[in-house]
C-alpha cells in the first residue's frame, strides 16, 4: 500500500469520526471522497499472487567480446507498472518503468573482457498496482552468472619433467625398452627377444660360436604434468585498482593471463599424449589428480574457467600432493611469499618447477607519491621472490597476451630442451 493511500484513510477516519462527535455534515463530505477513493483503491489491488514472471536470459554474441541479455516481464491483471532496477556487468544502477499491457522486455549487450564466473545482469524489481495505489516490496537480487572460457593456443614446444617415470608415451627415455630411437648395440641376454637380433652386428663382432648381437632401443614414456594456479587475487595493470579487490570491466587481468596459460599448456600437454593435473592454491576442493584424454581436457578446462579470487588462501596443512617426477608449473603473480614458498619446497623435494609470472605490465598513472613508494617496494620485494626461485633451478618466464609475447614459443623452445636423465 503506498503512502497516499494509508495517509488517505487516515485522514478519512479522522474527518468521520470528527463529524459525528461534533454533528458537523461538512466534515463527513470532506472525508466521505477519500474513504470511497481508498475504497476503490483496495478494491483494485492486485492479488496476492500476482500472475507476474521475470526471466533472465543471456547468451554470447557473435564476437567472443560481447553478451547479449533478454530480461522478460509477463504481468497480470491489476498492474499498472513493473519497476525495476537494472545492474549489469560494469555499469551503474539503472531504473525502468514497464508498463506491460501482456508483456515487454529490455535487452542490451554486455562488453566480455575477462575470462572466469562472472555476474552479467542482477536485478530488482516491484509490482505497481493501478493508480500506484499499491506497492509491492522489492524483491530479493536475481543475478545471472555464466562462466566465460578464456582463449587459449596449444603451443608446439613444451618442457617436460627432468625424468620420466611413466611405462609408456610419446616421449624417448633413458630406459632401454621398445618403442623408441635406437640406442646401442650389445650381447644377447636372457630376455631379449630374437628379432631384435641385428644378423650384420653378430657378423661382425661375434668372437665366440653361439654369440649373438641385439639391437637395443630406448623405452618411451609420458609426462607427468601438476598445473598450480594461484587464484588469491586478481589484478589489473592499473596499479590505482589493486586495493579495489576486484577488476574493473577494462584491461586485462591476472587471473585472465593465468587462466589462458593454464588452459593452453594443459591443452599442449593433453593432446601430446601426456598426463596433467590441476590444483588450485586458493581451495582445496577444485583439484584434478593428473590424468589424459579429451574428456580430461575438457574438465581440466573447466576447472580453469571456474576459477575466481578470493583473497586468501584455504587452512592447509600440508602442500599439495605431487605424483613422483611430476613437473610442476606455477600460475601466480608473486606478490606475496604463498606460491614462492611451495615452490621452493617442490624443487627441494626433486621436482622440476616452472614458475609463470601472471602480473601485467604494471601502470602507474595516477598514484600519489606515497603510492608511489609502497608501490616500489612490492617491486623490490617480489623482483626478490623471483631471484630467490632462480637461484634455487626454478624456471621463471612470463606470460602475456599473445599479441604481446610474439617470441613466447621461442621461449617455450628453450625450456624445452633436456635436461639432465630422461
Amino acid at each position: 500500500m503506498s503512502a497516499a493511500v494509508s495517509g488517505g484513510i487516515v485522514v478519512a477516519l479522522i474527518c468521520l469520526g470528527m463529524a459525528l462527535a461534533v454533528a458537523n455534515v461538512e466534515l463527513a463530505l470532506v472525508g466521505l471522497p477519500l474513504a470511497v477513493a481508498a475504497a476503490l483503491a483496495w478494491d483494485r489491488r492486485p492479488p496476492s499472487r500476482t500472475p507476474s514472471r521475470f526471466t533472465s536470459a543471456t547468451k554470447r554474441g557473435r564476437e567472443r567480446t560481447s553478451l547479449d541479455y533478454t530480461i522478460g516481464i509477463t504481468a497480470g491483471n491489476g498492474l499498472d507498472a513493473v519497476h525495476v532496477r537494472l545492474r549489469t556487468l560494469g555499469a551503474r544502477e539503472r531504473d525502468y518503468l514497464v508498463a506491460p499491457a501482456t508483456a515487454a522486455a529490455l535487452r542490451g549487450t554486455i562488453p566480455v573482457l575477462h575470462s572466469g564466473p562472472q555476474r552479467f545482469v542482477e536485478t530488482r524489481y516491484r509490482l505497481i498496482g493501478a493508480d500506484a495505489a499499491f506497492l509491492s516490496d522489492p524483491t530479493l537480487p536475481l543475478f545471472t552468472e555464466r562462466v566465460v572460457e578464456p582463449p587459449y593456443t596449444a603451443p608446439r614446444s613444451l618442457p617436460l619433467p627432468e625424468r620420466l617415470t611413466g611405462l609408456t608415451g610419446p616421449h624417448d627415455s633413458s630406459r632401454p625398452g621398445a618403442g623408441g630411437e635406437f640406442r646401442d648395440i650389445d650381447r644377447f641376454t636372457s630376455g631379449d627377444r630374437l628379432r631384435r637380433i641385428d644378423w650384420r652386428a653378430t657378423a661382425r663382432r661375434a668372437q665366440a660360436p653361439g654369440e649373438l648381437y641385439v639391437r637395443r632401443t630406448t623405452a618411451t614414456s609420458d609426462a607427468a604434468i601438476l598445473i598450480v594456479l594461484d587464484s588469491r587475487d586478481d589484478v589489473t595493470d592499473g596499479v590505482s585498482e589493486w586495493s579495489s579487490g576486484a577488476p574493473r570491466n577494462r584491461g586485462v587481468s591476472s587471473l585472465d593471463l593465468a587462466r589462458e596459460g593454464a588452459s593452453s599448456l594443459a591443452a599442449g600437454y593433453i593432446r601430446s599424449g601426456d598426463r596433467v593435473g590441476f590444483h588450485d592454491l586458493a581451495t582445496q576442493t577444485r583439484a584434478l589428480r593428473p590424468g589424459g584424454g579429451a574428456r580430461h581436457l575438457y574438465r581440466l578446462l573447466d576447472a580453469i574457467a571456474r576459477t575466481r579470487p578470493s583473497g586468501y588462501a584455504s587452512d592447509r596443512v600440508r602442500a599439495p600432493q605431487v605424483v613422483p617426477g611430476a613437473e610442476i608449473i606455477v600460475f601466480s603473480t608473486f606478490l606475496d611469499d604463498e606460491a614462492a614458498h611451495l615452490a621452493l619446497l617442490w624443487r627441494a623435494s626433486g621436482h622440476r618447477v616452472i614458475g609463470v609470472d601472471a602480473l601485467p605490465n604494471p601502470v602507474t598513472t595516477g598514484l600519489v607519491r606515497r603510492e608511489l613508494v609502497a608501490f616500489r617496494i612490492v617491486t623490490m620485494e617480489r623482483d626478490e621472490r623471483l631471484h630467490r626461485l632462480r637461484a634455487a633451478g626454478i624456471d621463471v618466464v612470463r606470460w602475456e597476451r599473445s599479441a604481446d609475447h610474439p617470441d613466447r614459443e621461442a621461449v617455450l623452445r628453450i625450456l624445452s630442451r633436456p635436461r639432465g636423465v630422461r
